[in-house]
């Protein structure tokens, strides 16, 4: 009987499992079919139909007209999430190994970044670029997200460097090692777990951020692939086809990150979690 009850308990638990899967895959299926369809195709009525006619006239037109804000997105996240990890790490070092007074109460106003809306920063971050000669360009908005993205950087490197022995850093400290070379000669070489975490989380939350790149950005030729992408609808007629192969091409660096670097994101944000 309990083995029984065991087995219904598993097929109902697979099928609740499938039930979820195709409810998530649903619009994948629909983006990838659409944008495969010649413009004549696209139809509310036939969007489930796989396309009659394979055409890539959709991706053709998407990548043309997305081609220049997809290098200001790499222009954008690439340094972006660099910069914003490396700080991290310093913040991570110095707040987990060096002991300090008000380092605590330092973290805790780190952390509060976190939970401060991108809304209610807006004003006071484009006037201060306005003032600066920043405003509407790539820089402004690598400075933002480098900005925004310390107080999670922090943390999570924080959490990575209390799991690594103190007497790492004392022992180099008797050998004459200084802070930084205490950092760059201990720390930094065994902290690719970390980086690989934050660097797959930074690039993708800067990759597909909005409002900043909306805001901050007013030039067309400027912006990020987000925008552009929002704009590549018609005023008139909106080309289905060209708007999911743009939404395709828009999202193929984040999975390409996620491919080459995806088996180590499980391991980093597991590395240094149980001491031995």
């Amino acid at each position: 009987m309990a083995e029984r009850t065991s087995k219904t308990s598993t097929i109902v638990y697979y099928i609740i499992l499938i039930i979820f899967t195709i409810f998530y895959i649903i619009p994948f299926y629909v983006t990838i079919s659409t944008s495969f369809k010649p413009f004549e195709e696209v139809s509310i009525a036939t969007m489930w139909n796989l396309p009659k006619k394979i055409s890539l006239d959709g991706f053709k037109v998407a990548f043309a007209r997305l081609s220049p804000n997809l290098k200001n997105s790499l222009y954008l996240t690439i340094p972006a999430t660099l910069i914003s990890a490396m700080i991290g790490s310093i913040n991570g070092f110095a707040l987990s190994k060096l002991k300090f007074k008000y380092s605590n109460l330092i973290f805790a106003l780190l952390l509060f970044g976190m939970f401060i809306p991108y809304q209610s920063v807006l004003f006071p971050l484009i006037q201060f670029f306005q003032k600066t000669g920043l405003y509407g360009t790539i820089p402004a908005l690598i400075i933002a997200h480098v900005i925004y993205g310390i107080p999670i950087t922090t943390l999570m490197f924080k959490n990575y460097y209390e799991e690594i022995p103190d007497e790492l850093i004392e022992a180099a400290s008797v050998d004459g090692a200084n802070i930084w070379q205490s950092y760059t000669k201990i720390l930094l070489p065994i902290s690719m777990p970390g980086f690989v975490v934050v660097i797959i989380w930074q690039f993708t939350n800067i990759w597909n951020e909005f409002l900043f790149a909306v805001t901050v950005t007013s030039d067309p030729t400027k912006q990020p692939i987000t925008v552009a992408l929002v704009n590549l609808a018609g005023s008139q007629v909106v080309e289905w086809n060209v708007q999911m192969a743009g939404a395709l091409l828009a999202a193929l660096p984040t999975l390409i990150v996620y491919i080459l670097l995806g088996r180590y994101f499980v391991r980093g944000l597991l590395a240094g979690s149980v001491k031995g």
